[in-house]
């Protein structure tokens, strides 16, 4: 087995998701990856603190990089434009040669309310942040909030349609044609 081996990370996340997917979340060890990747599982816990990680990491990157698009919105941007910027920045993370381990990872923390909790924390935390990056914009505490919120629907709606097995369409496309019909539905 190979330590220091480049892409190992990828090879990790690869092999993991193949066993989430054949044997399932719960029977899959840290043991098991490691094998199924060519590596050690000393190597794994060098980018994973545990096998929930593989499907979480890269959240706070995923954060960071909406954060920062919101943020940098034109300063006449309305915060629902702010909130679409930030939510087409998310479209970085999401493309079609990530779209089959999004849709396996989506069945799998579905499947377990432990992981299906943990995302619903990151979406909590997400929407934190972004409510943060409004009010520093000078939106009104509770105006950023409820933005904030209807931005992490819109996400919601719009990554479950992206991974979706008969999907085609790319997740910034998706994006802003829900966020159309939830402006033409609110302005009814």
């Amino acid at each position: 087995m190979g330590r220091w081996e480049p892409d190992s990370e990828d090879r990790f996340r690869a092999a993991a998701i193949e066993l989430f997917r054949e044997i399932g979340y719960e029977r899959t060890t840290v043991a098991a990856i490691a094998q199924r990747a060519g590596l050690t599982p000393r190597t794994f816990f060098r980018y994973f603190a545990d096998k929930r990680e593989v499907l979480f990491n890269g959240s706070e990157r995923l954060q960071e990089k909406m954060v920062a698009a919101l943020a940098q919105a034109p300063a006449e941007a309305s915060p629902v434009d702010a909130i679409a910027a930030a939510l087409a920045k998310a479209g970085d993370f999401f493309d079609d040669e990530r779209r089959p381990l999004a849709r396996v990872r989506k069945s799998v923390i579905a499947a377990n309310p432990d992981l299906y909790e943990r995302e619903l924390i990151k979406m909590a935390t997400l929407s934190a942040a972004l409510a943060h990056a409004l009010r520093a914009r000078g939106v009104d505490d509770s105006d950023a909030s409820l933005v904030a919120e209807a931005g992490i629907a819109v996400f919601r709606v719009a990554f479950a349609q992206w991974v979706s097995d008969s999907e085609r369409r790319g997740y910034v496309e998706i994006v802003n044609e829900s966020l159309e019909r939830l402006r033409l539905l609110t302005a009814r």
